[in-house]
């Protein structure tokens, strides 16, 4: 019988987040819900679950010393992943000493980097993926990408948001984008994955939770990428229902695969009736933001329900919503949103402004949600309200 007591106390529960960016920040606040104890780990200062957290802590995750030490002092009831560059290896053992890692120790270790995650789907379950190669050394990459051919995809085995990706479509492109993969990823310099091109209709992300109910999807999202980032999603993605079927059947054998509960956002290409898979997040995913305004219970509601073992019913859909990543460029602590009235005077948008404290390069610093008649007619709501913010970008 699942059971939560008074926060902060000895009959309480407590959660520590591994990763306190947008998706963790939502994720704590649905704890929160519950009356759950949070606390907070990144490796910068003032991430934006931090701010709303009961404690937090930086430091490198990568640093397994140190990420035991943290766990030894608060001995959490849930450990709960929210990022890939973890020392996963920690994790594998914390569980097995009794820890309760969401969804568990081995989905975070193999899904931290590509290879772990695409040698499960291909190799030992048999789903279909595009061709790929791995390689270590600029020997190696040179030789995976004449075995591919051009164009392919570049990326870092482990690295999120488009970092460290490319796609090299000539042979004059060959060099850039091995040293964009070596620059790129969240481990460092190291091994790539150099996937085939895939001609595909269009992508989405199913997310699919796993649960004390089973295993639940939320209607699929479509989305756009630029450089491997999202800008775009929108919810539901028309599919055939021959399409819907094989991507919930890839999306259950792999997330089985992985087991235990908590929502996991399973990537794929859809070509056709024809579905490929590319990636699974064992955690919320960027695209399914527009779940904050598309659903009942949000990808961080239900993460939320599920990992502390309490039933996921049927997921209640209002219809047809939109998201919009607000990315910034510069080098800046100090960002203003201005022309917020203009931005939200339509019915049906909100917004969501993470506090990430500064800006090095570009980075996703918000979202624009909308909802309407139709996913055309939210995309284009998202899209006005984007238009109509200003953003301000001051000196440090």
């Amino acid at each position: 019988m699942a059971k939560i007591g008074s926060v902060m106390t000895p009959v309480g529960r407590k959660a520590l987040l591994l990763g306190s960016g947008e998706l963790g920040k939502e994720v704590a606040i649905e704890l929160q819900r519950y009356g759950v104890e949070v606390i907070a780990c990144d490796r910068y200062a003032n991430a934006p679950a931090m701010q709303i957290a009961h404690r937090c802590y930086v430091f490198n995750m990568l640093d397994g010393e140190e990420l035991r030490r943290i766990v030894e002092i608060e001995k959490p009831d849930h450990i709960i992943p929210e990022v890939e560059a973890i020392a996963t290896n920690v994790l594998l053992e914390l569980e097995k000493e009794g820890y309760n890692v969401t969804p568990t120790a081995n989905a975070a270790w193999l899904t931290m980097n590509r290879e772990g995650i695409r040698r499960l789907a291909a190799e030992e379950l048999g789903i279909k993926t595009s061709p790929y190669r791995f390689a270590s050394t600029r020997e190696e990459f040179q030789q995976a990408v004449e075995q591919i051919g051009l164009p392919c995809v570049i990326k870092p085995i482990m690295s999120s948001s488009g970092h460290g990706q490319s796609v090299a479509r000539t042979a004059d492109d060959i060099e850039r984008s091995w040293h964009i993969s070596q620059e790129g990823g969240r481990a460092g310099a190291g091994r790539v994955i150099v996937e085939g091109f895939v001609d595909f209709d269009y992508e989405i992300t199913l997310l699919t939770v796993r649960s004390l109910s089973g295993t639940t999807y939320c209607q699929p999202i479509g989305h756009i990428q630029i450089d491997g980032d999202y800008r775009y999603s929108w919810q539901p993605q028309p599919m055939t229902t021959t399409a819907l079927e094989k991507a919930q059947e890839i999306a259950k054998k792999v997330t089985d695969a992985l087991g235990g509960y908590g929502i996991f956002g399973v990537e794929l290409f859809i070509k056709g009736n024809d579905v490929i898979f590319s990636e699974v997040s064992p955690r919320p995913h960027d695209t399914g933001m527009v779940t904050m305004i598309s659903q009942d219970l949000s990808e961080f509601g239900l993460h939320a329900r599920a990992l502390l073992g309490l039933p996921v019913p049927d997921i209640r859909f209002y219809g047809p919503s939109a998201s919009r990543a607000i990315v910034i460029e510069g080098d800046t602590d100090k960002v203003e949103f201005d022309n917020l009235e203009e931005a939200l005077k339509e019915p049906g948008v909100q917004i969501r402004i993470f506090g990430k404290p500064e800006v090095k390069g570009h980075r996703r610093m918000g979202v624009l949600l909308a909802t309407d008649s139709s996913v055309e007619a939210a995309r284009d709501k998202a899209e006005r309200a984007y238009q109509a913010l200003k953003i301000n970008i001051l000196p440090r």
